[in-house]
């Protein structure tokens, strides 16, 4: 990245630190493939999340003079003007991520996938202070280069993909987005699924409460197209299994398509049925029960197929055994 201006602009606060400079950036190959919500983090060093999407939303962020969105891909040669930040003064030091691994279920010198507990954000934002990325970071100083390829909701468990070098990542990120990757998450749902499969295309749309929190719902007139195949995998007295295979990679995807349909995950605390989760939790299930259990990608340097698999954590095995135990449907 080369920087190109020096201070062009200066926003005051009274309760915030020294502006930034305004300033041009040039994207090298290096960059190329990632998105522009990505870069700005990598970049603009010590600036939350949240103020990265709002200068994108603002439209503050121009590439080559024009407004893009938060789902931008840079390219080589791209100019790219950062408008002013101010970072906010800390009464205390900003914690450092804690050095942690996680269970390893492939690694090389390319990528690492490791299965996700459930209740870690795979990223800092959002009130946490850091998530799964930034423990590896700490945990691994001699690494050059980690960065997360895709993204799982915080209570989520499962496979996740970093990448350990630029080019595993752009091509990985190729995958997502051509439909290259097959991903295949279990879910139990609350309801009678009747039927085997369902192919479930609903347009989404994301949006933010009056509170500040971001959802998403069904919006046939302004949603993105998403496609999310079921299957019925095991049928309990009120409740069923359910395999869930993504072609499109939006957020809360699977969550929001089995709302809508009125099959809501089990201990979701987004778009559940609260009630029903409260009761849950005291028979034992304390967190959403969804997992992502498959992974079929082609090596993002050798092109080689590697099949992947993360089983059912033992809580949420356990909570299935309970409901056999209570009678099938």
């Amino acid at each position: 990245m080369k920087d190109l201006s020096n201070a062009l602009e200066v926003v005051s606060t009274a309760d915030s630190g020294p502006p930034t400079a305004a300033r041009t950036a040039e994207a090298d190959a290096e960059h190329a493939g990632q998105r522009i919500d990505n870069y700005l983090l990598r970049v603009c060093k010590g600036v939350p999340r949240s103020h990265i999407y709002r200068i994108l939303r603002s439209g503050e962020v121009r590439v080559n003079s024009r407004r893009i969105d938060a789902t931008y891909r840079v390219e080589a040669g791209d100019r790219i003007r950062i408008p002013p930040i101010r970072l906010a003064v800390r009464d205390t030091p900003a914690k450092a991520a804690r050095p942690a691994e996680f269970p390893v279920v492939f690694e090389d010198s390319a990528l690492v996938v490791i299965d996700k507990p459930a209740g870690v954000a795979v990223h800092g934002g959002s009130g946490v202070s850091f998530g799964v990325i930034e423990s590896l970071r700490a945990a691994r100083p001699e690494a050059k280069f980690l960065e997360l390829v895709h993204r799982l909701d915080r209570e989520t468990s499962g496979l996740l993909m970093v990448a350990k070098k630029r080019s595993a990542l752009t091509a990985l990120h190729a995958q997502l987005r051509d439909g290259g990757a097959h991903k295949r998450y279990l879910a139990l749902v609350a309801g009678e699924w009747k039927g085997c499969e369902k192919k479930v295309e609903l347009p989404l749309r994301k949006y933010v409460t009056k509170e500040g929190e971001r959802r998403v719902s069904v919006d046939r007139a302004e949603g993105r197209e998403s496609r999310t195949d079921f299957r019925l995998e095991q049928s309990f007295k009120g409740y069923a299994l359910l395999s869930a295979i993504l072609h499109t990679g939006r957020t809360h995807q699977i969550r929001v398509h089995l709302a809508h349909l009125g099959f809501p995950i089990a201990g979701d605390d987004k778009y559940g049925d609260f009630e029903l989760n409260k009761q849950l939790a005291r028979q034992g299930l304390k967190r959403m029960f969804l997992h992502a259990t498959q992974m079929r990608i082609r090596h993002p340097l050798t092109g080689d197929e590697l099949g992947l698999e993360a089983p059912l954590p033992p809580e949420l095995k356990a909570f299935l055994k309970k409901l056999s135990a209570s009678g099938r449907a």
